[in-house]
């Protein structure tokens, strides 16, 4: 809660500056992404990857020739990652799944999260002189907060009973996540007022993306349960590497 109440200060802070003074420039971005997942539960690994992208509006307001605040309205698909519970259980307990087996997974179930949000970044940028036609830049900080719109999962590697693809999983995700993030590049001026951009960005959330309602157990050799061995509450967090591809106006 301390790092939330820092963050939203710290963003009111930098929009209110941004906008009472500087040049604007407007932009869009068409970015792919990698993401993966990590857990503060070392029952709880990450195990593989997601390919989403980045499509949005970017924005940069000049408080100095070489020093701007960056800012943005997007969106971010299929971010996530798989995470492998060594530990079973019931562990998307709030979400409508299309078989009430499995409610009650195995050990080693691996759990594939696939989350659309809306993001809002806003940043800091500073660039170098020009070198003919390009510059070099960086971006950090850079602050997002995102809105989960949609949220798809997987669940495989045990037995085909286990596994299914495309369930429902938005009510077992945060509504909102909130990242950090840093990254740089370079712009190739083409014309008197457009600009490409090249770049690329890494981010991560530092608020829990799940939503631990879950419930562990453990089972005997035909799945039944034995003993409850308390909620499944690690926090699961997503990082991400961008490939930022844009033009700016």
């Amino acid at each position: 809660m301390k790092k939330i109440i820092i963050l939203s200060v710290f963003i009111f802070s930098i929009s209110q500056f941004a906008f009472a003074q500087g040049d604007f420039r407007f932009g869009i971005q068409a970015s792919p992404t990698f993401s993966w997942m990590t857990s503060n539960d070392n029952m709880i690994n990450g195990n593989g990857s997601n390919l989403g992208m980045k499509l949005g509006v970017m924005g940069e307001r000049y408080f100095a020739e070489n020093y701007a605040f960056v800012f943005g309205l997007g969106f971010s698909f299929n971010a996530g990652g798989t995470l492998k519970h060594d530990v079973g259980g019931n562990l998307w307990s709030q979400s409508e799944l299309s078989r009430e087996v499995l409610r009650t997974l195995p050990d080693g179930s691996n759990l594939k999260y696939g989350i659309q949000y809306i993001e809002i970044p806003l940043g800091l940028k500073m660039k170098t002189q020009e070198f003919g036609y390009s510059r070099f830049f960086a971006e950090i900080p850079v602050f997002t907060f995102g809105i989960n719109t949609k949220a798809r999962g997987d669940i495989n590697g045990t037995v085909e009973e286990f596994e299914t693809t495309e369930e429902d999983i938005r009510k077992d995700i945060g509504f909102m996540a909130l990242s950090w993030g840093l990254g740089g590049g370079i712009e190739y001026n083409i014309g008197e007022n457009t600009t490409l951009v090249g770049g690329i960005f890494y981010q991560a959330t530092f608020t829990d993306v799940t939503d631990n309602n879950g419930q562990l157990y453990r089972y005997d050799d035909d799945m039944d349960i034995i003993e409850e061995l308390g909620d499944e509450d690690s926090k699961g967090t997503i990082g991400s590497l961008t490939i930022r591809i844009g033009v700016l106006f």
